[in-house]
């Protein structure tokens, strides 16, 4: 390796992911089936890396504050419902199995890149974490006979089933424009949003889709970029922003020691 390949690693910057963690079962011969495991779908590491990121699973073994402090961008990803009771209310009938463990990390993950000032893209169970995070509530179920049926998954992961209208002079009109379309793989949605955020895009029923911090780089989207053709620029948007705050760090730093 020459050093510009080590100028040219050294200048990615690195992003984490958080993932679920359940049992080996079938994936493991039978005397490990009962091992815990960690695991990502691929396409969120496939999307930060065509955008110019180095990914990273953030294991749920991690201290949340120590492992934000070595990272330069967060990606809150998708998967079961955050637990109701985090936002007063009770599983009903349409609840996912909830994971206790992985809101407790993802919370706290959350905290410290906040408080770090890092990136951070929330997707689609991740917008809800993050509206959850700052006391917002979460719509229980969306029926997929009813409005733009967000939750029906009869087509592929990447079919963009319906229309987003994006709010002027946020990131994803930014980045869209006043319109996109966009693919729905969603029960639940954001009800009443949390403080410091602010709704950013919304479908065509009303249902919430984007939010983002007034305060913060921190976005939030109910639909699956990485899932979606080509590359999206909201993983372009992540890249960049956590290379600036990466270089920013950096040179702070090195004026603290010259100091």
């Amino acid at each position: 390796m020459t050093h510009r390949d080590v100028d040219h690693y050294a200048s990615r910057p690195v992003i984490g992911l958080t993932g679920r963690r359940h049992d080996a079962g079938p994936m493991g011969v039978p005397v490990v089936r009962d091992a815990m495991v960690e695991t990502y779908f691929v396409d969120y590491a496939a999307a930060v890396a065509r955008a110019g990121g180095l990914p990273v699973l953030l294991s749920m073994e991690c201290e949340p504050a120590a492992v934000v402090s070595r990272i330069d961008g967060l990606i809150l990803s998708g998967g079961a419902d955050v637990d109701p009771r985090r936002y007063g209310a009770t599983p009903g009938p349409h609840a996912t199995p909830v994971d206790p463990v992985r809101d407790e990390f993802e919370m706290a993950v959350l905290d410290a890149a906040w408080l770090r000032g890092i990136p951070v893209l929330g997707i689609c169970r991740g917008i809800q974490l993050i509206n959850v995070n700052r006391g917002g509530t979460l719509v229980a179920h969306l029926p997929a006979d009813s409005g733009e049926a967000h939750s029906f998954l009869g087509y592929p992961r990447s079919h963009r089933a319906h229309p987003v209208d994006l709010a002027e002079g946020s990131v994803p009109h930014a980045l869209y424009g006043p319109r996109i379309q966009v693919n729905s793989l969603h029960h639940q949605a954001v009800a009443e949003v949390g403080t410091g955020l602010t709704v950013t895009g919304r479908a065509p029923d009303g249902v919430i889709e984007s939010v983002e911090a007034l305060d913060a780089p921190i976005v939030g989207v109910q639909w699956h970029p990485e899932m979606l053709s080509g590359t999206d620029p909201l993983f372009g948007w992540l890249v960049d922003n956590a290379r600036q705050h990466s270089t920013t760090n950096r040179k702070q730093e090195e004026n603290v020691v010259i100091a």
